[in-house]
């Protein structure tokens, strides 16, 4: 298609024609941006030149190409319309809408729209939601929150792009408030909500506004939506719900969205239930991108089930794609799980080696506990000198864990010497010190470890579970009162545990 448009072009120029129209919309659908560039900088822009001046809806044309490829001759071809005086609203819309924009470039084009006369088309709702959207993608959000703020109507599009970047920026206290104030919330308006509290680490947030959205406010999730509430899911557990929201994309077609699909695999995986994991994987069929592999391989690591794991990679390798760090991070550990050191040992070089992927820091972890596990505690500590970055307080924990399982002091005492200057305020490491003590009989150990922890002030943090009943996620804590229902749960565990003594009582008196 692209030799069909250069034969055009060379046939307009012989016979000394120069429409440029037709000739750059055929460039252009041949995906050749970098050719229609040149094609329309190469038109005269004079108006008393016999051939047709490139127009503003052509420039616009080009301009929206490069803007949705991200291109890097988006930025050239803006500053020439601007000095043919040919842009328009919708230039700076297709220019703030590209994801490419920078800090200095979003003021700069904001400045430039002012200064060409376009400052009052900040009406224009899709302006100013890009406008707003383009400062925010740069960082920039307090000068995006000052264009909203002037803008002369609320406009949904515009408040969804700042509350986006609020939640994407961490700032989920300023995406609250704006949420509550929106007058009409659409899908995109929840969605940014939830992916934001997902992304925040406030799961049981970013489900109960999920469910508000859904089974509330009657608003239909879209495949973002999904794909945002079903990590949340994951993190609390909320098996029930997950399985509502796999009818719900089945029934309208959303598993043909890759990532739909992936975030599903994910979200069972997590919950525990490698069956529907693995159905949602094969249904994904020629679809499956790395994610989904390495989603379902890590899930049968994770698990134990490290034949499979392990099978999987090989059905991968197969396929011609080429595993990356994560996928690395799942074998090591099924090999970890299956006991197989060697086999984890030749993996790990493998990736430098035959793939050309620089170990990071996750993959010493995972050798560590490799390596720890076997009882090759000296092995394990060398690989850690051997780091070409400083070791964290998960390869030292891994160690740590490693030296109480074969109660090997001399590098236990190592480890935690290093765990008390990377997390001073974690005394479980302390602990853990103490009962190795404990084991080899070396109690003069034990009462210094304990004088620590009594100057640290040591308490124990609580420990708390979830339950999903009906659709709402329950969070319990020991002896806690703040459940709306409270005075029921203990009614019900005092009968329990009255029913339990009962029965030890009757077995007693059976056995005697």
């Amino acid at each position: 298609m692209m030799e069909e448009a250069r034969r055009l072009h060379a046939r307009l120029l012989r016979r000394g024609e120069r429409r440029l129209q037709p000739l750059l919309l055929r460039v252009l659908a041949t995906g050749d941006l970098r050719y229609a560039a040149r094609l329309l900088d190469s038109y005269p822009s004079s108006s008393s030149s016999p051939t047709s001046p490139p127009s503003a809806p052509l420039h616009n044309r080009l301009l929206h190409a490069l803007a949705t490829a991200r291109h890097p001759l988006l930025l050239p071809c803006f500053a020439r319309a601007h000095r043919l005086r040919l842009l328009t609203p919708l230039s700076f819309t297709l220019l703030f809408s590209s994801s490419s924009t920078t800090q200095r470039f979003a003021a700069c084009a904001h400045a430039l729209l002012t200064k060409s006369g376009h400052a009052a088309s900040c009406g224009d709702p899709y302006l100013a939601s890009a406008l707003v959207a383009s400062y925010a993608r740069s960082g920039l959000l307090e000068e995006s929150r000052r264009v909203f703020d002037e803008l002369p109507h609320s406009d949904a599009a515009a408040c969804n792009a700042l509350l986006s970047a609020y939640a994407r920026g961490g700032r989920v206290g300023d995406a609250e408030a704006l949420f509550a104030g929106m007058p009409d919330r659409n899908v995109v308006s929840w969605t940014a909500m939830v992916s934001g509290y997902a992304q925040n680490g406030r799961h049981e947030d970013a489900v109960r506004t999920f469910l508000e959205m859904w089974e509330g406010a009657g608003v239909r999730p879209n495949e973002v939506t999904v794909s945002s509430v079903l990590p949340a899911c994951a993190a609390v557990g909320a098996l029930a719900l997950g399985r509502k929201v796999e009818r719900y994309v089945r029934g309208r077609g959303m598993l043909r969205n890759v990532y739909v699909a992936n975030a599903l695999v994910e979200m069972y995986a997590k919950c525990g239930s490698i069956r529907r994991a693995w159905m949602v994987f094969r249904g994904i069929g020629t679809r499956r991108d790395l994610c989904s592999w390495n989603s379902m391989i890590m899930a049968f690591a994770v698990h134990g089930l490290w034949r499979e794991a392990l099978g999987l990679f090989h059905k991968l390798r197969m396929t011609g794609a080429k595993p990356d760090g994560i996928t690395f991070v799942g074998v090591i550990l099924a090999c970890t799980h299956g006991g197989l050191v060697d086999e984890g040992k030749l993996l790990f070089n493998s990736m430098r080696e035959e793939f050309g992927l620089k170990p990071r820091i996750e993959h010493y972890g995972c050798m560590v506990d490799l390596l720890g596990r076997a009882g090759l505690l000296k092995e394990a500590d060398s690989l850690i000198a051997s780091m070409p970055m400083e070791p964290d307080a998960v390869i030292w924990g891994a160690l740590l864990g490693a030296c109480s399982f074969h109660g090997n002091l001399e590098l236990a005492e190592l480890a935690v010497e290093k765990l008390m200057h990377l997390e001073p305020q974690n005394t479980a490491n302390l602990v853990v010190l103490s009962n190795i003590y404990a084991s080899r009989g070396k109690w003069d150990g034990v009462a210094q470890v304990w004088k620590l922890l009594k100057e640290k002030d040591h308490k124990k943090s609580a420990g708390y579970s979830f339950i999903e009943l009906d659709g709402r996620m329950h969070k319990f804590l020991v002896e806690d009162k703040s459940h709306p229902r409270y005075e029921m749960v203990y009614d019900t565990l005092d009968s329990i545990t009255l029913t339990m003594k009962l029965v030890n009582l009757e077995n007693s008196e059976v056995e005697s």
